[in-house]
């Protein structure tokens, strides 16, 4: 499953250019033009990141960041602003609520490296980059698992699901935190749903004797912990 990027850019022709160079680097892209059309989408399904224009028409890209942070869903949500140079001292009142502005004209290698950047610091489960957790070893290009360097064979749900894990290794994370990150939080299925995809999952693991990496917290939830 590719990372999602939710654009929200008024002008037309940078819009185009974001989307097409974004889908190059492996996204998957929404653009909408202005706040009311960003909120709408979010309300459907969080992306892994949004990119906000810092002048917009209507509900400023200020106003929108600020909104978000404000919210329990929506806190932890990555945001990344693109603000044109004469903006740029603005753009650091920003810094409580986003996590790096780029000036425009942008070089769109230094764009999608500044994205990955901040993936890697809030959601490194998006990033796109090799996960290694003791023996266990996940390529999200190439959609391959190992043990042990044996190959392990997941269905999707238990790929994301891993995926999510080794990305936050010794954290503990409840069903319901679970549901809403692997699943998505506009997914409305029963919590016990993660414990039969954690039992896929040790069986998946068991003949690499990995599967003891997956800890059951007692009230808790569930922790990928690397063998001690």
């Amino acid at each position: 499953m590719m990372p999602s990027i939710l654009v929200v850019e008024d002008e037309p022709a940078i819009q185009e250019l974001l989307r097409v160079n974004l889908e190059d680097a492996g996204f998957a892209v929404r653009t909408v033009a202005d706040a009311e059309s960003a909120l709408a989408q979010i309300k459907h399904a969080l992306p892994d990141l949004l990119l906000l224009d810092w002048m917009l028409p209507g509900q400023s890209g200020l106003a929108l960041a600020r909104g978000l942070r404000g919210e329990a869903r929506t806190r932890e949500l990555p945001i990344m602003v693109t603000a044109r140079g004469e903006e740029a001292d603005r753009v650091a009142g920003l810094e409580a609520w986003v996590d790096d502005y780029v000036t425009k004209p942008f070089s769109p290698r230094e764009l999608k490296a500044r994205i990955k950047a901040v993936l890697r610091r809030r959601a490194p489960e998006a990033a796109q980059e090799t996960l290694v957790v003791g023996p266990l070893r996940l390529d999200p290009a190439t959609h391959r698992v190992t043990a042990n360097d044996a190959p392990v064979q997941l269905g999707p749900t238990e790929f994301r699901l891993l995926k999510f894990l080794m990305a936050r290794p010794e954290r503990v994370h409840s069903r319901a935190h679970l549901l809403d990150q692997v699943w998505g939080d506009h997914v409305y299925i029963e919590e016990r749903t993660v414990d039969v995809h954690i039992r896929r999952l040790r069986l998946a693991l068991g003949p690499s004797d990995c599967a003891r990496m997956i800890d059951t917290v007692r009230g808790g939830g569930y922790r990928l912990a690397a063998p001690r």
